[in-house]
Parts: structure tokens; sequence; C-alpha cells
């Protein structure tokens, strides 16, 4: 009899003994977030420097719920980013089954946001409590990733707490290894949306290329 397991009870442990998934230390393996990083103009600055601006007034106000993060922060991004517009669409609150190998298993879940171009999953954009910490979200990440149908390309994510915004790569194979980027943080001196802005651009360009 198959057995169903909510992703919100699946671990990284749980994913390293059942996918085999591997941590690729090796800064060349993701390069994507570091190199060839498009510049953006002045008026995206302006208005991500609205957008922090916002999150800090938010603080002011906590709890700073799920909810929030997405509609005063990540929603925003996207709409800068140009992920509205085609090639890509957005689908909010998609569900999903990941089999596990070799197992009577099936992982359920439903993701935040997903942005597809032609049916393939270029970002997966998992919110959080800004209370959260990034690890509270990875396994939950790389569990919709494993889920991607297309096994010849890589998986891009996006965790986004409100508070900090990591980038995920994941590659499908025998191992199946992934790689994060550094942590991009709203509180630090200047406004690293900039950055992470880039980065979504940058991720655009490679897969509309």
């Amino acid at each position: 009899m198959t057995q169903t397991l909510p992703e919100k009870d699946i671990n990284l442990r749980y994913l390293i003994d059942n996918f085999g998934i591997e941590l690729v230390l090796d800064g060349q393996f993701f390069w994507e977030w570091q190199a060839g990083l498009p510049e953006i103009t002045d008026l995206d600055k302006q208005l991500l420097d609205k957008v922090k601006a916002g999150y800090l007034n938010l603080l002011n106000y906590s709890p700073l719920l799920e909810d929030i993060v997405r509609m005063a922060i990540v929603d925003p991004i996207l709409f800068i980013g140009d992920f509205y517009l085609s090639p890509f669409y957005v689908k909010s609150e998609e569900s999903i089954d990941i089999a596990v190998p070799d197992e009577d298993v099936i992982i359920q879940g439903r993701m935040d946001i997903l942005v597809l171009k032609n049916q393939l999953w270029v970002m997966i954009i998992e919110s959080k409590k800004a209370s959260f910490s990034i690890e509270e979200g990875l396994a939950q990440i790389l569990s919709y990733m494993l889920g991607n149908p297309y096994h010849d390309q890589p998986s891009f994510g996006m965790i986004a707490t409100g508070s900090e915004f990591i980038f995920v790569k994941l590659v499908k194979g025998k191992p199946t290894r992934y790689s994060l980027s550094k942590g991009f943080l709203m509180r630090n001196p200047g406004n690293e949306l900039y950055d992470v802005l880039r980065v979504l651009k940058h991720l655009t360009q490679l897969v509309t290329a």
C-alpha cells in the first residue's frame, strides 16, 4: 500500500537517505548566481528601495507572516523582474506529488509560487515567516525541485523569509546534487535586493536563451 507523506514532515536527512542528494560546496557548480550577472536600471533600484523600506516598516507591526512576506516583498520582486510577462507565467499554490525511489511512498505538498516557461520549472519560491531561518524551508524546496520532470536541465529555486533570500540549484543524476548561494540580507547596509534581482534576471536569460 502506498504511503503518502506531507512535505512538511520531510527533512533533509530523509532526502539524503531516500533520494541520495548531495550538497556541493564547490563554487563552480552553482556559478549562475555569481558570474555574468546583468546590471539593473535606476528605476529598478528605486522600486527595490521602496520594497526594502516597506519591509522595515512592516517589522514594526509583527508578526510578519508568510502571506505578508509574499505580498509585500516577493511579489514586487517578481514583478520588477518581469516574471509575470511572456514567456513566463506564475501559478500559486500548485500541488505536487514526488515518488520516493524504490518505495511505495508519495510526498505531497503545495508550492507558494511556481514560475514556468513552456512547462519547465524555472523558479520555485518558498515564502516563510520572517522569524524562520532559511533552514526551515530548505528540505521543502528541495522536495519540490525533485519533482521537476525535466531531468536534463537544472532546477533553480529561491527561499525568501522576508529578512533573507537564498538561491538553490539542483541537478538530477547519480548522485543528485544541490548547492546554495550566499544569503542576501535585508538588514545589511545598502540594498542587497539589487543583487537578488540581478540573479533572478540572469536565470531568466539562461532559460530563455
